[in-house]
């Protein structure tokens, strides 16, 4: 293959025709199901254990803003989630919404990232419920596991946690029962999610103490001075709350698993992209109530990271609230589960029906209209993965490819919002591609209205660059910018992306007045959001880079060597071309009959 055709063929996008809503899924799910599944599988392990091991360690009280922050980058990316559901009513996600806009390879890179994160999301919260439940047996699992069968290795946990695999095996078989059966049993335990939440803030607000957002660290006794860093509200200052915020933004992974239902919701155009929308504006809520409540009852430092409130709840004198709350939590907990694997099976059927994984993920079992063989498959992953891995290496692998996806996600809105419409008759002169009306064209000199290939390939190569310089600029930004060099660096890049912001903002925009939804303020929400996931990818560690290039190389080392030659685009391209060679044999045959 030539460099050309390789280029064209990691491009080739594909093409849907409207209307087309046929699936062998079920189509089952309404916009009650669909809201209950986007809180139920993001509102557990970030409410019940998340906000108290960020205040201990990270952020202090300041982890409100941390949530926050988080709430900001994930509102973003929902917003482009909801346009692209609005768009393509599809299973698949992001996979698919890529592979619409911007091709093949960059949706496979994106499928495979979902695979992380889904299995990662699911490993993480079997884990950190088995730590959970653990700790309210005073760790009797893992002192026993840790003496009979020690797991000597850094990058692994301590002992094989068998709870947390037959957890994720428990799931898996619900999920393979059928949709409507899983979907039924997680609206009960969301309803019994939320009502504990309102529980906790109400108790906690009796038991609240505005104090322990003013600590003086001077006050303390010498031995918890070490761990209340600068005290205060923002103990350990704006890089604290910023750390804190890549981990918080864990707690908002979840929402896009509604965007997996394209082929499963009754009416997806209009109930996805609402469903994404009041499930985000509930999740944050609840984070930001329950944080508040957390920090002002009980001093940060001495908050414990596995099982916060029954801590703080015995603490504080309320062992019937401590009860209540762990029963809800364990609920919440089971829901949160639930919701983290149900998308992978739909995006392992999504990738399998296209070919670019094997097609064999891609069956549908008659009797519970479920991918069954994919469902397996992501039990029997999600299981090992959560039985040999700590939480917190769990939690740092999933949130680079939730970035990644996200990042990718926004892109694509930006390329679409910017998309050569063919079939609209416009009045635009057609322009010469010289370097001169390139530049003119940059900030729309030639006064163009309707988007064109020029403008098109414009708003392409300022992608590009922006995604570079953004990544270039938070790189810097997490190193000492009280370098003089360093600071003048940033502020120079800090102006080119306000330049190429403004270069987009100039182009002419296609038409989208016939989606049920639309981004808001097009470019600059996709263009904040790429921004943000981007700075958060670069607060994670080195060793998590690193695993994410590992699970990169293994995924291209099975596109090309498996999907690139049996996606269904090749086939499709092959029998164009075999119409196309067999028509010229004819006109040919013709010709000389003649």
């Amino acid at each position: 293959m030539s460099c050309a055709r390789i280029f064209s063929t990691l491009r080739r996008c594909k093409q849907l025709e409207d209307g087309d809503t046929s699936t062998p899924l079920s189509r089952c799910l309404g916009l009650l199901d669909l809201t209950a599944l986007g809180v139920g599988s993001t509102l557990g392990l970030g409410v019940y254990v998340l906000a108290g091991a960020v205040a201990k360690d990270v952020a202090g009280p300041a982890v409100t803003l941390s949530f926050l922050v988080a709430a900001i980058a994930s509102a973003f990316a929902g917003l482009c989630y909801a346009e692209f559901a609005a768009r393509v009513p599809k299973a698949g996600s992001a996979y698919v919404y890529s592979y619409v806009s911007v091709g093949e390879f960059i949706a496979f890179t994106i499928g495979w990232n979902l695979i992380l994160e889904y299995v990662i999301g699911t490993a993480s919260v079997a884990k950190g419920m088995a730590n959970y439940i653990d700790s309210l047996c005073n760790n009797t699992m893992a002192n026993t596991m840790a003496s009979i069968a020690p797991i000597k290795v850094p990058f692994m946990a301590d002992y094989p946690d068998f709870f947390a695999f037959g957890l994720v095996l428990l799931i898996g078989i619900l999920l393979g029962v059928g949709v409507s059966e899983s979907t039924k049993l997680n609206n009960v335990f969301t309803a019994l999610n939320l009502a504990t939440v309102v529980i906790v803030v109400v108790a906690g607000a009796i038991k609240s103490d505005p104090a322990n957002w003013r600590i003086n660290v001077e006050d303390l006794p010498e031995e918890d001075r070490a761990k209340a860093g600068e005290g205060g509200f923002m103990p350990w200052g704006v890089a604290g709350v910023m750390a804190g915020a890549a981990k918080c933004f864990f707690g908002f992974v979840g929402f896009d698993c509604v965007a997996t239902t394209g082929e499963e919701a009754k009416n997806p155009k209009r109930d996805i992209p609402l469903s994404i929308v009041v499930s985000l504006v509930i999740i944050f809520v609840s984070y930001f109530s329950v944080a508040t409540v957390l920090t002002m009852m009980w001093p940060y430092y001495l908050q414990d990271a596995d099982a916060p409130f029954p801590h703080v709840f015995t603490q504080s004198g309320m062992p019937v609230i401590k009860w209540i709350v762990t029963i809800g939590a364990i609920f919440a907990l089971c829901t949160s589960l639930l919701g983290a694997m149900f998308p992978l099976p739909r995006v392992l059927y999504a990738m399998g029906s296209d070919g670019v994984l094997f097609r064999s993920l891609a069956t549908i079992n008659p009797k519970t209209k479920t991918p069954l063989l994919a469902t397996v498959l992501s039990g029997l992953f999600s299981a090992v993965m959560a039985s040999i891995f700590n939480l917190n290496q769990l939690i740092d692998m999933m949130s680079i490819g939730t970035l990644l996806a996200y990042t990718i996600v926004a892109t694509s809105v930006l390329i679409l919002r910017y998309e050569e419409d063919r079939q609209v008759i416009v009045n635009d002169k057609a322009v010469p591609e010289t370097p001169y009306s390139v530049v003119r064209q940059s900030f729309n000199l030639l006064g163009l209205k309707h988007p064109t290939a020029l403008s098109s390939a414009i708003v392409k190569c300022t992608i590009f660059i922006f995604f570079i310089a953004a990544l270039i600029t938070c790189a810097l930004l997490r190193w000492d910018v009280g370098n003089s060099s360093l600071g003048v660096g940033v502020g120079v890049l800090g102006g080119i992306l306000l330049v190429l912001l403004l270069v987009l903002y100039r182009q002419p925009k296609a038409d989208v007045t016939n989606l049920t939804f639309k981004v808001p303020l097009v470019p600059l929400v996709p263009y904040l959001s790429v921004c943000m996931n981007v700075y958060l990818m670069v607060q994670l560690d080195q060793q998590t880079w690193v695993r994410f290039i590992l699970w990169l190389a293994i995924g291209y080392m099975i596109y090309f060597g498996y999907g690139i030659w049996h996606s269904s685009l090749r086939r499709k391209d092959a029998d164009v071309a075999m119409k196309t060679a067999n028509g010229k044999i004819d006109n040919e045959k013709h010709i000389t009959q003649l």
